[in-house]
């Protein structure tokens, strides 16, 4: 991926007539990376997905049962949803619970912060 940066340079470059081996041989880049940028397949700043995301079948599901319960355990619930279909890791689950934020606030459960 370029940065903006790097794409703006690519660009000002090509423009004074460089090739775009040359370009990508100045900033470290493969050709077929700065080929896309220069062509506009590609957009600085912006990562291309891995792929489909495998966790968005489980996200209603998951959601649901932590408002039911959300003091659930986390390998509670990820052997229901390994019996549903979900073939990741028990860390990938968790870091996806996590990230998406699905597991609801819960005031008695927050740590006690320290007066400053």
């Amino acid at each position: 991926m370029l940065t903006r940066e790097e794409d703006i340079d690519a660009h000002a470059l090509r423009r004074q007539g460089w090739t775009i081996s040359a370009i990508a041989r100045h900033l470290g880049r493969d050709r077929k990376t700065i080929r896309a940028y220069l062509d506009g397949d590609r957009v600085a700043g912006v990562r291309k997905p891995a792929g489909e995301d495998l966790f968005e079948p489980f996200v209603d599901y998951v959601r649901e049962r932590l408002k039911e319960d959300p003091h659930l355990w986390a390998v509670t619930l990820f052997d229901e949803v390994t019996g549903l279909g979900y073939d990741r890791s028990y860390p990938t689950f968790t870091r996806q619970v996590r990230v998406r934020s699905l597991r609801p606030h819960c005031e008695p459960c927050r740590p006690a912060s320290t007066p400053q």
